[in-house]
């Protein structure tokens, strides 16, 4: 599997909200794990271009990054520009 328990704790350590392996609910370490799963279907759709499921699964990913972003841009403006320049999101 891609996404090992390892990875997934070194995610949330990094961009969690209490910097700890136990804030998984976050706003800033769900989009953290959303941006990792978008990238890695990304990167597997530009081998598998007809991989159509997968290509679905990614637009509903990227769709609850967005609703997460916005929720945070609306709640706290600086989480919000801070964790888009950590995790290098466009707008």
């Amino acid at each position: 599997m891609y996404l090992t328990k390892e990875k997934k704790q070194e995610l949330f350590e990094n961009h969690g909200r209490l910097k700890s392996k136990n804030d998984t609910g976050s706003a800033e370490a769900q989009i953290a794990l959303f941006t990792h799963r978008i990238n890695h279907l990304t990167e597997h759709l530009k081998t598998h271009r007809k991989d159509y499921s997968t290509q679905l699964g990614l637009l509903k990913l990227v769709g609850k990054r967005r609703k997460l972003l916005d929720y945070l841009a609306h709640k706290d403006i600086n989480r919000y520009r801070a964790i888009i320049k950590e995790l290098g999101i466009r707008k």
